[in-house]
């Protein structure tokens, strides 16, 4: 769970981007930069990490995205410049690429099966902490009367990297049996020959559509108070909290909902929220709608991932390692969604950025009659 807690870091480039563009001058467009260069080495590293978890083993995997992911966080101390904050980031979306590949499956040497979409909801709500008091440590640094060190918002740099050394120690010394669970070798190809299955392709591409309205709600959250009550970005921050608020609630409760329904009808109610919330958020003008829109994507998607990714590493037992590094590097939906995101906030305004949002979760949509009634 505390290895959890570390893989929520990568949320902070909601919050950071916004940060980012304030203190460079950047366009929409030049700050989508940030979210979409982070989630593109889910594409490069998740396959291969699948791979390497074979050979070395699922925990040592983790460890080792626990130490690229403490890189990650000590260059935005010291960086002073566009490109170095690109680098520093380049990192945190190779380790968590690694991290998220290797560290779901590892749950599964540790729970029975029937527990595993609970366990890893439950995962994700460890996770959502760290996403939600981000924003918020962030929003101290840069405001605060007391002093931050000097570094501003970038004070949650430091405080994130004591965090992740306490995991490291923790996760290092416990013991984990993996024994019949790193067997066997495969081929790149071979991991991509199984998109041909019709159900590991529907996954895949509903853990793009996930991630994608997760990472481009987290950063365009602020955006649409901006845009629509002419906020500032230290008084719209809190609707990237907001967002991680709910979609923690989500997960702790979707961890006991699990237990009682079924996948497929707590996935479709899901999604249905989900495209209930964007019809909101195109026609909200009030704080009090946009904060209920933002929380209600904020729950619906909670839940989304780790029904998705249970099912799909269940489907096939035999192939868990490549069907994971598959489904890690549907991640690259954060590449693709706040991008063109940019591209379309910068032609239509806010509702550009919307329009993406809801292709996303229509296809989530889509995808609650294709998940099965149990794994």
């Amino acid at each position: 769970m505390l290895a959890f807690f570390t893989m929520g870091f990568v949320d902070m480039i909601g919050i950071s981007s916004n940060y980012v563009q304030q203190d460079f001058g950047l366009t929409d467009s030049q700050a989508g930069l940030m979210p979409s260069l982070l989630f593109f080495w889910f594409l490069v590293f998740s396959v291969p990490t699948g791979m390497l978890m074979k050979r070395i083993g699922k925990k040592k995997t983790v460890i080792l995205s626990i130490v690229v992911t403490a890189i990650s966080l000590i260059i935005p101390v010291f960086a002073s410049s566009f490109p170095l904050m690109l680098v520093a980031f380049s990192f945190l979306g190779i380790g968590n690429a690694i991290m998220q590949t290797s560290l779901n499956p590892l749950v599964s040497c540790i729970v029975e099966t029937g527990k595993l979409a609970s366990t890893l909801t439950f995962g994700q709500f460890v996770k959502a902490i760290a996403s939600f008091i981000a924003p918020y440590i962030a929003m101290w640094g840069a405001t605060a009367v007391i002093p931050s060190f000097g570094l501003g918002w970038k004070v949650l740099f430091p405080i994130f990297t004591v965090v992740i050394l306490i995991t490291l120690f923790v996760l290092g010394t416990t013991q984990i049996d993996e024994e019949g669970f790193n067997e066997g070798t495969t081929s790149i190809s071979e991991c991509f020959k199984m998109l041909g299955d019709p159900f590991i392709l529907f996954c895949f591409l509903c853990i793009i559509c996930h991630v994608g309205v997760d990472v481009g709600t987290n950063t365009y959250a602020p955006k649409i108070l901006i845009a629509r009550l002419g906020r500032t970005l230290d008084e719209a921050a809190f609707a990237t909290s907001l967002y991680f608020i709910f979609r923690t609630i989500g997960c702790f409760s979707g961890s006991f909902i699990l237990r009682k329904i079924s996948p497929k009808a707590f996935f479709t109610i899901s999604a249905l929220v989900m495209v209930a919330s964007m019809v909101i958020l195109f026609t909200a003008q009030t704080p009090a709608l946009i904060y209920i829109g933002i929380a209600m994507v904020g729950y619906g998607n909670s839940n989304i991932f780790p029904i998705c990714f249970s099912q799909a590493i269940t489907h096939n037992r035999d192939r868990e390692p490549e069907i994971s590094g598959l489904m890690i590097m549907g991640l690259f939906g954060g590449t693709i969604f706040p991008f063109a995101m940019g591209l379309a906030s910068d032609a239509a305004g806010i509702i550009g950025a919307l329009l993406v949002l809801s292709i996303g979760t229509c296809y989530i949509l889509f995808m609650s009659s294709k998940i099965k009634k149990a794994i």
